[in-house]
């Protein structure tokens, strides 16, 4: 990389608008933030995206499906991202799941009709503690949900203005608060001035130039320690697949093998929506999703693999692949990690391991880590809130945690959970003229009730529905596993659990 500078000359830059609160990014996280500031009273929102749609790797990196969104028989991640479904589920092959009053059973003959859709059957509890039950994961068709987001954000029109094709490329600071941003588009270099911002941008692109504390990448045996450019097969025969590995366990595992030799590097094969389509996940290890030459080689290398990948499979399984082809390649690249807020906050595997209880949480989210079982966590607002920076807040995949704990909390769920809350944060903030550090979190909390988001121990939901808190406090918030013991012992002996400080330290 050239080390020459260009000085740039000083300009003016035209201010393009002025509004309550700036969204930056569309993804989960972004539109979930928008859409809940204007549901909470916020009347003068911009949400700004770079790409022409919103859903950012939920629909255009093809990232489709969303796992454990329920815990037993309680569906603890609710909101908005529960509000995606019941709007796909009126669509003819938008969304496949266990239904809501199925979520938590036993019967055998159900769990065999799942178990073929990857995550819709719980892990089985680590340890053996807990039996197989069906769990809320949920497949969905990515260009359905492209219009329903739409959909949702025009229903608030009067209140949100969506700046599309529109890159924001530094942060404005002054005193320690951030002001606003510098954006570029087609029309040239502008300005939009903010009361509150709110970075959904998932690689902490606004916080990071603002100034505040941030780390690197995941450790490198996690999955967020990957990149990937995800594309679907069409004209294939899930069914067929799924009998043929039941037949064939060892063949089965061969070619998961000799899928990953083929590519040069690790992907899998998941089901989708529809029985003839296949989406196609994989990971570059070691790839940063803010470095170009890692991205550019992220979507080269995948592409000159697609077809080797494809024949491979059909000459191996053809009772399922042999009339396969080439769907589509997703729009966008996948992107897990790349720079974690160090927030007021920074999440660990001890708030696994611990059910560790935060007086301000705004969401309670089962989550995929085998220390809880796939137990709900408390997330604080302190773990979007920066430090140093002034109102402005970083709710999604980019969020506070450490090398490990991002790899429970950067997925979907979390960047539609963490954004609604922002979004109530910041229209707060607003209203009332605080700030995001001073904001009335026990107001947020409660108008995210309102917005259907599950928090057990909050006054306002347990009075409406004490059974979740219940559930948590009946199955032991997860902490049955042989995990959650052993680091639990070594507390009490003022100790630490080797096996916990090896989830740290990996």
């Amino acid at each position: 990389m050239s080390t020459a500078f260009y000085h740039e000359p000083a300009s003016d830059i035209p201010v393009y608008a002025e509004c309550d609160i700036l969204v930056v990014g569309g993804g989960a996280a972004g539109h979930a933030a928008a859409l809940s500031a204007a549901r909470a009273g916020a009347k003068n929102i911009i949400l700004m995206e770079r790409y022409g749609y919103m859903g950012g790797d939920a629909t255009g990196g093809y990232v489709i499906m969303v796992p454990n969104l329920s815990w037993y028989d309680k569906s603890f991640v609710r909101g908005v991202q529960e509000e995606w479904f019941t709007r796909l589920n009126k669509i003819p092959q938008a969304v496949k799941a266990p239904s809501l009053d199925q979520i938590g059973g036993t019967d055998p003959a159900l769990l065999n009709v799942w178990r073929g859709m990857h995550d819709c059957v719980s892990r089985g509890g680590f340890g053996g503690a807990k039996p197989s039950c069906l769990v809320r994961a949920v497949y969905f068709e990515p260009n359905e949900l492209k219009i329903e987001m739409d959909k949702m954000l025009y229903e608030h029109r009067d209140a949100i203005q969506v700046c599309y094709h529109s890159w924001v490329t530094r942060a404005i600071v002054e005193d320690g608060t951030i002001k606003g941003v510098i954006f570029e588009s087609k029309e040239g270099r502008k300005a939009i001035m903010a009361k509150v911002v709110i970075d959904a941008t998932g690689d902490g692109d606004i916080y990071a130039n603002a100034g505040a504390p941030y780390a690197s990448l995941a450790d490198g045996q996690c999955r967020s320690n990957t990149t990937a450019l995800v594309w679907r097969m069409g004209g294939i025969d899930w069914n067929e697949y799924i009998e043929w590995q039941k037949a064939n366990p060892e063949a089965a595992a061969a070619l998961r093998v000799g899928m990953q030799k083929t590519a040069g590097f690790r992907i899998a094969a998941l089901p989708s929506s529809h029985d003839d389509i296949c989406w196609m996940n994989n990971w570059h290890a070691n790839r940063d999703c803010t470095v170009i030459q890692d991205q550019s080689f992220t979507e080269i290398k995948t592409r000159l693999t697609i077809h080797d990948v494809m024949n491979y499979m059909k000459e191996v399984v053809p009772v399922a692949f042999k009339n396969a082809y080439l769907y589509d390649i997703a729009p966008q690249l996948g992107t897990r990690c790349s720079r974690r807020l160090k927030g007021e906050y920074i999440m660990t595997a001890n708030d696994f391991a611990f059910a560790n209880k935060h007086d301000d949480v705004i969401a309670w989210h089962s989550t995929i880590c085998q220390i809880n079982d796939c137990g709900p966590v408390e997330i604080p607002y302190r773990a979007i809130l920066p430090q140093k920076i002034e109102n402005l807040l970083a709710p999604g995949r980019h969020l506070s945690a450490d090398n490990v704990a991002i790899d429970w909390l950067n997925l979907i769920p979390q960047c539609v959970g963490t954004g609604q809350a922002a979004g109530v944060a910041a229209a707060v903030a607003v209203e009332e003229g605080t700030t995001t550090h001073g904001v009335n979190i026990r107001k947020v909390q409660d108008i995210l009730v309102d917005q259907d988001v599950p928090l057990p121990r909050n006054e306002k939901f347990a009075a409406k529905d004490p059974t979740y808190q219940e559930c948590v406090e009946a199955h032991e918030y997860g902490l049955y596993t042989d995990l959650a013991k052993e680091a639990k012992k070594a507390r009490e002996s003022q100790g630490e659990s080797e096996k916990l400080k090896a989830f740290r330290q990996w």
